[in-house]
């Protein structure tokens, strides 16, 4: 004897046998199957993909050459033409439209990175030409304006809301084929350590990536925006099921930074983290499973000011839970110059808070503090323990105030001066000793991103 199927289950299998059984020509699928609607994504989509984007980029790459060509005397014995050999270079990716009155165009960093010239198709078809507003390669996120002329944006999604096993559906250009959906689920949360960006925190989800996607959305059912498509993990070199997505929350913040000041201006609070793990735990007598250990706290820092002291457990951050040393510095790491923080600590069993805000790491070399003309407007400083991390020896140059000396002579925030008319200078002193001796700049060399570019005196 057999049991009878369920109003439910009699329902998915006509839905099957509906699907599997040929259709009259013309005839469209059903929407429902005995009173039960049949389940599908096409009303979500017609609102969201109007947002998604195609970009293409060109790039100027600099032909290599033999090394004979470089040679100044072969090249006047010979006449060989001074120009600089170059080729033209194309790229493909996805963007997604954030807000629909100003024009602005969420990607990856890595999609315009270099470009020279950024096209943008919209779904309709239309092209338009692109401006990069700013990038920033540490979050691999970039923002771009168009025309705002008909366009469609979607919604934020709160990315610290979403959990593992939520469905979700990646849309992008995968080998140029734009506008392809693919759907899966949130598999894991707040990975890091993937070595891909600087403040690494995604979404791993199993909903199919490629080349091409980097850039466009990750949507949840309701449409919402929760995570920028970035990269893939593929030991063969094609699609395995592991694909990553930077949190809308973290693009949010470098979005609203980037339109506020052409970059993200990153501050210092002054404080070294390491995980809790169930050892130190153990050791330190606490039941807390998941916080940021303080192991130092800079002298004279924020962290300073704010009451830190080594052996505090930080458990949050503004009323946000904080679950390790990386999430800790994520956090910082997005917060503007001067933004509040509220700490949670526990300290010897004791449960405390603590405010302070987010320093400038280069407050005490502002406007009067420069030590040339040419470098007037820039805010320089010595590398601190946190921000030379992974770094060479530089002078860290701060906010570079728009029009003046040091913005026409091409500086900007976030790069490194590693010489000086030749000089390799490694701290402030350094810089000041050459000024002095060579009673002005005439040269420099700087790091930006992973760019060496030399500056001269015009």
């Amino acid at each position: 004897m057999t049991t009878p199927p369920t109003r439910f289950a009699a329902a998915l299998l006509a839905s099957l046998v509906g699907l599997l059984a040929p259709a009259a020509p013309g005839a469209a699928l059903p929407t429902a199957v005995d009173g039960i609607e049949v389940p599908s994504l096409a009303p979500m989509l017609k609102r969201v993909t109007p947002a998604v984007v195609n970009i293409a980029t060109v790039t100027q790459i600099a032909v290599e050459q033999h090394p004979l060509l470089s040679d100044p005397f072969f090249r006047r014995f010979f006449d060989v033409p001074r120009e600089r050999r170059e080729r033209r270079g194309q790229s493909l990716g996805s963007g997604v439209i954030v807000d629909a009155n100003a024009g602005l165009v969420l990607t990856n960093h890595h999609v315009v990175d270099k470009a020279t010239e950024i096209e943008v198709t919209l779904h309709d078809g239309r092209k338009l030409r692109a401006e990069l507003i700013g990038s920033d390669a540490e979050t691999d996120v970039a923002v771009l304006r168009i025309p705002a002329e008909g366009l469609t944006a979607v919604g934020l999604a709160d990315s610290d809301e979403i959990e593992v096993g939520d469905f979700v559906v990646a849309i992008g250009s995968p080998f140029g084929l734009s506008q392809t959906v693919t759907s899966g689920i949130v598999s894991a949360l707040a990975r890091t350590g993937l070595g891909i960006e600087g403040y690494e925190s995604f979404i791993q989800t199993d909903a199919s990536i490629n080349p091409g996607n980097s850039g466009g959305p990750l949507v949840d059912l309701r449409g919402r925006l929760v995570g920028i498509n970035t990269a893939i993990l593929a030991p063969g070199g094609g699609n395995v099921g592991i694909g990553f997505a930077i949190p809308v929350n973290m693009a949010r913040a470098v979005l609203e930074q980037i339109v506020a000041h052409g970059t993200v201006r990153r501050g210092l609070f002054g404080v070294g983290v390491q995980d809790l793990t169930p050892e130190l735990a153990q050791a330190l007598g606490t039941n807390v499973a998941r916080a940021a250990v303080v192991a130092s706290v800079e002298p004279g820092s924020a962290a300073a000011a704010a009451g830190l002291v080594p052996g505090d457990l930080i458990t949050a951050i503004n009323g946000r839970t904080v679950t390790g040393a990386s999430d800790l510095r994520n956090r910082i790491g997005l917060m503007p110059i001067g933004t509040p923080v509220e700490v949670a600590v526990i300290r010897q069993g004791q449960p405390i808070t603590l405010r302070g805000e987010v320093a400038d790491p280069y407050a005490r070399y502002r406007d009067g503090g420069t030590i040339d003309p040419s470098l007037a407007g820039a805010l320089l400083g010595d590398l601190t323990k946190e921000t030379r991390a992974g770094r060479v020896l530089a002078v860290g140059v701060g906010t570079v105030a728009q029009g003046s000396p040091a913005w026409q002579s091409g500086l900007r925030e976030g790069d490194l001066l590693l010489e000086v008319n030749g000089t390799r200078v490694r701290d402030l002193q350094a810089l000041a000793a050459v000024i002095g001796r060579d009673r002005g700049i005439a040269r420099l060399q700087l790091q930006r991103g992973e760019r060496v570019i030399v500056l001269t005196r015009r």
